[in-house]
């Protein structure tokens, strides 16, 4: 038997299996399906179609000893899929009071999505990924299993990061990433699979090499890029990135924003 709270806001062809908890301030949206054994509360918004396998804990208070108990918030979009003991908690005062998830976004096994977390559309994180609070993510990121990601970090759209990365640094969009904050290629395959033109590729490819050559520092590979744009649009936003990455702290742009 589930324990739905009728103050909840919940379209009617919900589906809500056997065992789950759903609070007063839930908000779920058509053809959404609760499996089994799932809990869902705080002021907690899903759009519609998102899928919420057994074990699932969304809209948790935050594990960030400063939260004061604000009724701060949780906002899903349309068709995410949240696997077997995946975790979202809702913002924190000082973190703007929000953790958002975007569109189709894949949530696999034992998943952590922090508080304060922003994570675009049509990304996919594998087993046992953890995002730390404040984490930024864009939109066609592919997480492999196990990687770890440090508070404050913003990952770029179409970045793919290999299983088991210790991620610190901020990741550049359209690059390969393992290890320890380590840039080993352009991520090809991803851009190909989204439809990215030849010429496209052919850009980004000739501009990853300039950038990332192994014997010259970054700081002085940017300045090839210094005029506005003088360049492919994806390359100008890969440039564009990586000079606002150079402005952060310990390699993270967010963290030069931080105030608390």
């Amino acid at each position: 038997m589930s324990q739905v709270d009728p103050h909840a806001v919940i379209a009617d062809d919900v589906e809500i299996g056997p065992f789950c908890v759903v609070g007063p301030k839930v908000t779920l949206g058509a053809g959404c399906r609760l499996h089994s054994h799932v809990v869902i509360e705080g002021r907690t918004t899903i759009g519609r179609e998102n899928a919420f396998f057994p074990h699932s804990v969304i809209g948790a208070a935050p594990q960030d000893l400063k939260y004061r108990g604000s009724d701060t918030r949780l906002e899903i979009g349309d068709g995410n899929t949240f696997r077997e003991s995946a975790t979202v908690h809702v913002g924190t005062e000082d973190g703007g009071g929000l953790t958002r998830i975007g569109n189709g976004n894949l949530i696999m096994i034992n998943c952590h999505i922090a508080h304060d977390v922003i994570l675009a559309d049509h990304s996919i994180l594998a087993n046992n990924v953890m995002l730390a609070g404040h984490v930024v993510c864009g939109s066609h990121v592919n997480m492999g299993g196990a990687v770890g990601v440090n508070h404050f970090v913003t990952i770029g759209d179409f970045a793919y990061i290999g299983g088991q990365a210790r991620v610190t640094h901020d990741v550049p969009p359209f690059v390969k990433v393992d290890g320890a904050n380590v840039v080993r290629a352009l991520n090809k395959m991803g851009l190909q699979r989204a439809g990215f033109s030849k010429q496209d590729i052919e850009a980004l490819d000739d501009a990853f090499r300039v950038l990332f050559a192994r014997e010259t520092p970054l700081s002085v590979t940017l300045k090839q890029f210094e005029t506005d744009n003088c360049c492919n649009r994806h390359v100008q936003a890969l440039v564009d990135f990586l000079r606002r990455r150079s402005e952060g702290r310990h390699g993270r742009f967010l963290e030069s924003r931080r105030t608390a």
